[in-house]
Order: C-alpha cells, then structure tokens, then sequence
C-alpha cells in the first residue's frame, strides 16, 4: 500500500526527470539486512529517496527513470511460493508499478541489460551516493566501480535535483510530520513521567521506543537517553538516575509513512531544578525561544545560528562564565566550548534530512558555504537561506564537556572569553538541550506539533509534580 495517491508519485518523478539533462537514473530501493544470520533481520526500512519517487516498501526493487526515452521501470523478483509460505503474499512488482502511475517492470536481471545499453550509446548513469553494503556491490556488478570510488562517481546533478525537490515539504508532507510530532509528544512527556531516581536511563529508553513503534513504524534514530546530556549521542545505559541531576531525552519517530520528529528536553530527575541548573537551563530556553523571533523565509540558518549564539554569550558573561568582547569571542568560536554543534538540522523523511546526499549539498548553497576549520562551525548541518516549505529543527544546548575544558585551558585556547576557574566546578554538571521542530511559513516560522511538550522551566517543574 502506498501512502499518497498515484498523481503524487507521477508528478515528483515528472519534476525529478525535467530536471535532469540526459542520460538514466536509477534509485536503488533498500534489501534487508541480517542482524546475526541472514533470517533474523533487522526492521526493514526502505531508502528514503525510492521511497519519495516510487513509493513501494518491499525489499529489492529498484527505480528506472530513462530520461531520453521517457521511459520508467521498477525492477524486481516476484516473490516465489516458499516466501509466501512465510510472510504471505504480496502484490507483483507489476501490481506495484501500476499503483505508483510506472507502466513498466522487468525482473531484476533486466536491470544490468538497461545499464549495459546506456552505457554502450555513452548516456550518462545517475545514482545517488550509496550507503549501504549491498547498494555498493549492486553498483559495481552494474558498473564496475569499486565501493571506495562509488561517492565521487555519484551524479552531482542527481543530487542537486533531489535536493532542491525534497527540501520544501507539501502539504501532505507537513501533516505526515504533524503525526511524527504527535507520538513525539507521547514519548517525551512518558519519558518525564518516568524520570526518577532509581529507574535506569535503559529502562525510559525501552518504554519510547515501544511508543514510537505502537503508533508509528519505528523511532527515527536510536534513543538519546542520559544523565550524561554533555555526550552529545549518549545512548540509554543500564545505571539508575540519580537525584539532584538531569536527564536528557533526544528522541523521535516515524510514521508509517516513515516521515520523523525530533525533540529533546531535559529534566531535573528528582523533579525540581537547582539553582545552578536553572541559571544554565534558562539561557537555552532563551535561546530556543529567540530563534523562533527571527527563523524566516530569505534569513540564512547561518545568521540565525550566530544570533542564537550572540545571545548565549550574553547570558554566559553574565554568569561569569564568559568574558570579552561577544563579536570577538563568537569570531573566535569560544561559544563552541558550551555548544559544539549547530543550531539545527532539515528534517523530513529522514531526521537529518538527505543527509546520505552530502551535507555541503543539502545544507548550504554557492552563497553559503560551510567553515570546516573553526571547532563548533564544522558542525554546523545547514547554513543557507530558508525558505518557504523548510522543516528545520531548533536545538540550542550548553554543554559542560570536562574534557574539552581541560584541552582547552591545556592549549590556552580562547583563555581571553573563557572563566577556566569557574568552568572546573561545572565539571559534573552534564549538559541541557531543548529541541522542536518548526516549518518555515510565508512570513516567518511555527511549531509542528499540535501539543508542545512541556520547555519553560515552570511548566517541566509542574508537569513532573503533577505525574
């Protein structure tokens, strides 16, 4: 079953070949992956590209568009009656190429015969970068490229193309993530109901990513679940939470759709925030609040980054941990001892959206490109000018990384904007970020999401005495 109507597929695939100038594409679909022995797979997703395009989910198809022919294939096996015996049947690939407006299908053999020809009359192959073992041996029993040589190889005019077609969200995309948005709600105040001492970060890792798999078809990335919130991909440990310390909860999930949310708040585990956490818990929820001022089409995800960061230093010298000029300080990077990464990401069928494509490609442009050298802006995901459509996360956070402030007061670096003295007693702090997910509007920006998970400190403290 395909989740939009034929018309949607047929018409993206129309935009995607007038965009191309010769030659064929191929988008290769997803195969399942054994976990410990070929049978006992790991949950099956399918790429998200051959999903945008064709729209089927079983395992092993392959997407043709020849662009000078007009033709379209999908390429598959049928499946045989020994996989019927186990999973049941399912439609032909035939079946499937109808459902999705594709006149054409051929079984997977016909593939290399469709590469073979273009290539003997010297009209370029597209495919997008592969990231998968399997892709990559496809690729070059197709072509004959190595796996290490296959990224280069990929078409940049393919990529271009996706890019700038899947980067605004339609309507019936904005209302899949709407739903993303909703079983985010549901795990994240679960999570905060849970959050006590004595229940292990594995535990509320567990019980999420049972929501986001009883309401939608998975989580969007494993679980963030940690006392530890200066880690940035902190995984759920088995160790019990501990009073008078946060937790941090980065989670989200995917529709059946397979469209994502993304959140993440942190708490004060025995539910009321010390004075020192809410000092620091403040200026991040200042700062998730002030990009929401200024995120709108035309304004570069760049300058909204550095105003965020403007205003996180503020606040930092203000409790002393920073000092110096704020224009020379951010020039230097030294906010990047407390947020190390960027603002915020695309997000749509993937939580980072398009991410596999290249991130130079999806998020910056000719105008904006990334800085790569400076500690902090390297992480920078997206830098160039929104627009209309965009579904972008907000996630300021401060960090206390005690090994990042020992490199630096090792190396003397940025000691001019940064208080070490003090800095050493927030070794055992841990870190707090707030994240949502905001569609960039006609004039300015919103929420997605009809329900707002508890941010203001007030609000989390309420919430969690009244669990």
């Amino acid at each position: 079953m395909i989740d939009f109507s034929k018309n949607t597929y047929v018409e993206r695939r129309r935009h995607l070949r007038d965009s191309i100038s010769s030659g064929i594409i191929i988008i290769f679909g997803n195969s399942n992956v054994g976990c410990n022995y070929p049978s006992n797979s790991y949950l099956f997703r399918q790429d998200s590209s051959f999903l945008y395009y064709f729209g089927q989910k079983r395992e092993d198809l392959v997407g043709v568009i020849d662009i000078d022919e007009n033709k379209e294939y999908l390429i598959g096996d049928d499946i045989d009656i020994d996989d019927i015996v186990w999973y049941g049947k399912v439609n032909s690939v035939a079946d499937m190429a109808a459902e999705v407006g594709i006149a054409n299908s051929a079984p997977m053999a016909m593939l290399k015969a469709i590469v073979d020809q273009a290539v003997k009359q010297n009209r370029k192959v597209h495919f997008l970068p592969p990231y998968r073992g399997e892709t990559k041996i496809q690729i070059m029993n197709l072509l004959g490229l190595k796996p290490e040589q296959q990224r280069d190889a990929a078409s940049l005019e393919l990529i271009m193309a996706v890019v700038h077609q899947r980067d605004k969200k339609t309507p019936e995309e904005i209302a899949e993530i709407e739903k993303a948005c909703h079983i985010g709600y549901m795990m994240h105040t679960e999570a905060m109901r849970l959050c006590s001492p004595h229940v292990t970060e594995q535990y509320i890792g567990g019980v999420i990513t049972g929501i986001a798999q009883a309401y939608g078809s998975q989580v969007s990335f494993l679980p963030i679940v940690t006392m530890h919130g200066e880690i940035m991909h902190g995984n759920p440990s088995p160790r019990l939470l501990e009073a008078g310390r946060l937790m941090l909860c980065d989670a989200g999930a995917e529709t059946l759709s397979h469209y994502c949310s993304d959140n993440t708040r942190t708490m004060p585990i025995n539910g009321r925030f010390s004075t020192r956490q809410r000092e620091i818990y403040d200026i991040v929820s200042e700062c998730h609040d002030y990009a929401l001022t200024v995120a709108a089409p035309g304004v570069k995800w760049w300058d909204v980054h550095m105003n965020v960061c403007r205003l996180m230093i503020e606040r930092l010298k203000e409790l002393g941990l920073m000092k110096g000029d704020t224009e020379e300080a951010l020039a230097a990077g030294a906010h990047a001892m407390f947020m190390p990464h960027g603002l915020g990401h695309m997000m749509g069928m993937d939580v980072h959206d398009m991410e596999g494509l290249g991130q130079t490609y999806v998020g910056f442009d000719e105008e904006t490109r990334p800085n790569l050298d400076q500690f902090g802006t390297n992480c920078l995901r997206c830098g160039r000018r929104l627009e209309q459509g965009f579904v972008m996360t907000d996630e300021p956070g401060i960090y206390f990384i005690p090994d990042l402030i020992d490199d630096w007061r090792a190396k003397d670096h940025c000691s001019q904007f940064l208080n070490f003295d003090l800095l050493d007693t927030y070794k055992d702090f841990g870190g707090i970020r707030i994240e949502d997910d905001i569609l960039i509007t006609s004039d300015g920006c919103r929420f997605l999401g009809a329900e707002r998970i508890p941010y203001h400190a007030p609000d989390v403290e309420a919430f969690m005495a009244n669990r």
